[in-house]
């Protein structure tokens, strides 16, 4: 099999086994859970995204990556982790941790998808090799960061339907 092959082969299967895992044991108690604390937990795995910088450590990757994916890849990423951090830090402040959640999920799914799009154009798949070390990043952590930013958005508009009872903003802090 050549390295694209095995690379989209991989990528396929990372959302397969995710979406699997996810609706199985993480969906049913989000869903289920007072709507800041499930936010509180998305947010605390994206807080980690800064890790992203990576991309950007000659040696972890090749000199064959194409610096079009790397660069956006390692600020996107940055920048998603960085308002995930806020968010948890005004999580006592409802309206900045209502911000902060929306602008960490908005940049997150755009840093994603932009990312796919440069990987595709710049055809990533057939230079995996260059990832070095940060294969699994797209492989095992891209899926599920995907699956929690869509999960956030249906949460975020189930709780803002019509006829809600309140706004989430005026909401008083927990814990």
């Amino acid at each position: 099999m050549s390295p694209a092959t095995i690379f989209n082969l991989h990528l396929c299967l990372g959302y397969v086994a995710w979406a699997l895992c996810f609706t199985t044991y993480a969906w049913p108690r989000l869903k289920a859970m007072d709507p800041v604390k499930a936010h509180r937990a998305i947010a605390t795995l994206h807080s980690f995204r800064f890790f992203g910088l990576v991309f950007l450590v000659p040696g972890l990757v090749g000199p064959q990556l194409p610096a079009g994916f790397a660069g956006f890849a390692a600020y996107g990423d940055l920048a998603t982790g960085l308002l995930a951090l806020l968010a948890l830090l005004t999580y006592r402040s409802r309206p900045l941790f209502w911000l902060f959640t929306a602008a960490f999920n908005v940049v997150g799914i755009v840093d994603l998808l932009v990312t796919y799009f440069h990987g595709v154009t710049l055809d990533l798949p057939s230079r995996a090799g260059a990832l070095g070390a940060t294969y699994a990043i797209p492989i095992l952590y891209v899926p599920l960061l995907m699956l929690t930013h869509c999960a956030a958005f249906y949460l975020m508009l189930r709780r803002h339907r019509p006829g809600a009872v309140h706004s989430i903003a005026s909401e008083p802090a927990l814990d």
